[in-house]
């Protein structure tokens, strides 16, 4: 019966992968021989729970790379020789932790333990009990490198599955959310409650507030690790022409604006309607008006512990005097925070043109742009020619 539940789920979560997120469908891997799982089982001396041996049977888990296939807990699918080699790795790590007692060693890692899906980052990941002959083989749980084993995750991987299968099928109310043929688990922070007036009186000279970094000029240049986090649409960015990046993000700090309620403050909503005339803005200073209302957001932000209005208005400064692919990464990261198709959201604003492939070393090794500081993958790039 649980076979047959491991089974319908993957019927469901390939199915689900198909139609919307192709690529990662793609890195699934073909199913496992049953040689392969009885050699792992023997290497690591533990019987493989049926749940587990007909997950195998289904796919041998997932290639990887950032395309991979990956749990809601962004833990990539293991396949039987990398559950084999994850699992003794574990063993080792526990072996070297002496002065844990036998309680907390068996809350850690004990050798009955197997781990199925990997964080990679870390040694954190997906764990499956397969000590037969109790009420817990089976059970899913999951490896923290601090604290160690937590199972009640699921009685057996089919109902893990199954959940899986159900968060999918439930597409951004579950976690799921595509975007380029790929999947992306996010979530948001929920909205708190609104504060704060278009006609809340500026700080008199003699308040005390916080200084913006009004350091930031339009010709910053941006490191390369600001873009490569955002794979192919960090790409996108280093290639598209400068006016498009900077059109894309005047759009994008309008988003911000909106959606962390910096737009109702008047000064806020005149320096953004002034920046889509193509206005210059006035020289920063700490007593100007704009920058006083910012410092004084940064306060109440604290006050009413709203940290998505405090960065945005820590980061307003930099889209507004500095530079437009420094403003672009910062309000997709606070965007990252409450919207969960945000990525959608900066590809409309860039124009919806073809994206590239994801960034690899050669990309930035080979990327001449002098708004990007790409010097130290270029000399790399230069020295694997040489």
């Amino acid at each position: 019966m649980r076979n047959d539940l491991v089974q319908e789920s993957w019927d469901r979560i390939d199915a689900w992968l198909r139609e919307h997120a192709p690529r990662t469908f793609a890195t699934l891997r073909p199913p496992a021989e049953h040689e392969e799982i009885a050699a792992a089982e023997e290497e690591l001396g533990v019987i493989f729970p049926p749940d587990l041996v007909a997950s195998l049977l289904r796919h041998n888990g997932a290639l990887d790379g950032a395309e991979a296939f990956r749990f809601s807990t962004h833990d990539r699918l293991l396949g039987t020789s990398e559950i084999v080699e994850d699992t003794r790795w574990m063993r080792d790590i526990a072996e070297d932790l002496d002065d844990l007692d036998e309680e907390e060693a068996a809350t850690y890692w004990i050798d009955g333990y197997l781990k199925f899906g990997s964080y990679e980052v870390t040694a954190d990941g997906l764990t499956i009990d397969c000590r037969r002959g109790r009420d817990s083989y089976g059970a899913i749980g999951r490896f923290f490198d601090e604290t160690g084993t937590d199972f009640g995750r699921a009685d057996s991987l089919g109902g893990y599955l199954k959940e899986l299968a159900d968060q999918l099928e439930s597409g951004q109310a579950g976690g799921a959310v595509t975007f380029n043929g790929r999947l992306f688990w996010e979530w948001v922070m929920p909205p708190g409650p609104d504060w704060g007036s278009d006609d809340d009186p500026l700080p008199g000279p003699a308040e005390q507030l916080p200084e913006l970094d009004l350091s930031c000029s339009p010709a910053d240049v941006l490191p390369v690790g600001s873009l490569d986090s955002l794979e192919e649409l960090g790409a996108l960015l280093a290639l598209l022409p400068r006016e498009q990046v900077a059109e894309a993000a005047r759009k994008q700090l309008r988003r911000v604006a909106v959606e962390t309620g910096l737009n109702k403050y008047p000064e806020v909503k005149s320096a953004l309607d002034a920046l889509e005339r193509g206005e210059a803005p006035p020289h920063p200073e700490q007593a100007g008006p704009l920058a006083l209302r910012l410092r004084s957001v940064i306060v109440q932000a604290d006050t009413h512990r709203d940290s998505p209005r405090r960065w945005a208005a820590e980061k307003m400064v930099h889209g507004i005097w500095g530079s437009p692919y420094r403003s672009v990464c910062e309000s997709a990261s606070i965007r990252g925070r409450l919207i969960v198709q945000w990525r959608a959201d900066l590809h409309a604003d860039l124009g919806n043109p073809p994206l590239p492939p994801i960034p690899d070393d050669h990309f930035w090794g080979t990327l001449r742009n002098p708004a990007i500081d790409s010097s130290r993958h270029a000399a790399q790039y230069g020295q694997g020619q040489g």
